[in-house]
């Protein structure tokens, strides 16, 4: 018996991976946060199987359900949203079951931020502009920020970054980010990512504030940064005609002149 951690991806039901469609349909209990997963991702679960919303459950509860199947000889799937290596509460729950010898495994899913940059067709590390992506959030009621982790030291380096769990705190947002990156930087808040009903806002740290709807106020990420604009950024030397490369050397006197697959 093994409790599968499976990330359910963003919300469309058709971004979750082979593996973790496979280990839902195999499982005969499926824990889910029903806040977060669509229902279309239930569907993969076999038919009699135990299905249970853990969004009114406290940790006791999720892990006295984990303790039940272990007992039956049953696997569990225990849906989270996005990937679980990011704010999933996998690791005090993985925590509790090793304490109880219950076997476990991790299967990663589509992460909130890379379907955000896939649903504004913008890559987040533009040459010359950002080399960087920094996920981080603000502080809420379940989880403070250690003393270093602030948005002003973040904004410094000039990275993108790519803000959970935050729509609600705005007028916060603007105010540690503008000195860095200036009011004109390039803002886009993308609301519920890959669902039907998702939406795009673009604005700019300045305008921030006033230009997200009242009705945005969850399941939204902020991301911030130049390479928002889509513009002004170099060409990677990974493509050009005279970059010497493994598959593409420019000389006989190329280090990978002489290299065959399986070489040193």
């Amino acid at each position: 018996m093994t409790v599968h951690f499976i990330g359910a991806g963003p919300g469309a039901a058709d971004l979750l991976t082979l593996r973790g469609r496979d280990l839902i349909a195999s499982c005969p209990v499926c824990l889910y946060a029903g806040s977060l997963v669509p229902d279309a991702v239930l569907s993969h679960c076999p038919d009699g199987a135990r299905v249970v919303n853990t969004a009114p459950m406290d940790l006791d509860a999720i892990i006295a359900e984990c303790k039940a199947a272990h007992k039956a000889g049953q696997d569990v799937a225990r849906l989270h949203s996005g990937d679980l290596s990011v704010w999933s509460a996998m690791g005090e729950q993985i925590r509790r079951l090793k304490e109880i010898g219950i076997p476990v495994s991790v299967t990663p899913g589509v992460p909130s931020f890379a379907a955000a940059a896939a649903a504004l067709e913008t890559e987040l590390t533009l040459p010359g502009l950002a080399q960087s992506v920094v996920l981080t959030r603000t502080p809420g009621r379940a989880s403070t920020m250690p003393a270093g982790e602030t948005l002003a030291n973040f904004a410094a380096t000039g990275a993108t970054l790519a803000i959970h769990l935050s729509v609600g705190n705005l007028d916060h947002v603007t105010g540690e980010l503008s000195p860095a990156y200036g009011g004109d930087c390039p803002v886009a808040v993308v609301y519920r990512a890959s669902w039907p009903d998702q939406k795009i806002i673009r604005t700019t740290l300045s305008r921030l504030p006033n230009d997200v709807p009242e009705d945005v106020t969850r399941t939204a990420l902020i991301l911030v940064g130049p390479a928002l604009a889509g513009e002004g950024f170099d060409e990677s030397r990974l493509y050009a005609a005279d970059y010497d490369r493994r598959y593409r050397p420019q000389s006989a006197d190329s280090p990978w002149s002489g290299w065959r697959h399986g070489d040193d």
